[in-house]
């Protein structure tokens, strides 16, 4: 069998193992019922449906012929770094510094591992995401998530 699509192919297999990644980890919560879910229902379902779609990603790369077979390019590191990076310093920050100050240094700093950063719109986006998250989270949902910095307090 020929991949016709590497990129496809790649990506495709990718899917198949996250998603299997996730519905086997989900099987460690209680699933609960459709009228009341638990914590594991969710992630299973959406593991489902991230490998299925893997699956058709993949067999299309298997049996769709593309022009040049799309190779897959050289890896951008940079970017890469980047947004791990800043999710990294948020999972440190947000219990310190709370979601007022620690969403927006997510936000900038994300948006800095593109090649067009723009101040104005990297502050407009964390405006932006910061009052959403604000609304659904803490109003909605009503989570407990740290919203100020512990020497502010809540």
């Amino acid at each position: 069998m020929k991949i016709k699509s590497q990129k496809d192919f790649w990506s495709g297999l990718m899917f198949i193992v996250v998603g299997i990644s996730f519905t086997v980890g989900a099987t460690n919560y209680s699933f609960g019922s459709s009228a009341r879910p638990g914590p594991g229902y969710f992630p299973f379902g959406l593991g489902i449906l991230l490998a299925v779609l893997g699956a058709m990603v993949l067999f299309k790369a298997l049996t769709i012929e593309t022009e040049d077979g799309e190779p897959i390019g050289v890896w951008a590191f940079r970017p890469l770094i980047w947004i791990v990076g800043s999710v990294a310093v948020f999972g440190f920050a947000l219990p310190f510094l709370g979601m007022i100050i620690a969403l927006p240094i997510l936000v900038v700093v994300a948006a800095a591992a593109g090649d067009e950063f723009h101040w104005g719109e990297a502050l407009m986006n964390a405006a932006i995401l910061t009052v959403g998250s604000y609304f659904i989270f803490i109003y909605g949902l009503k989570l407990t998530i740290p919203l100020w910095p512990r020497f502010i307090g809540s």
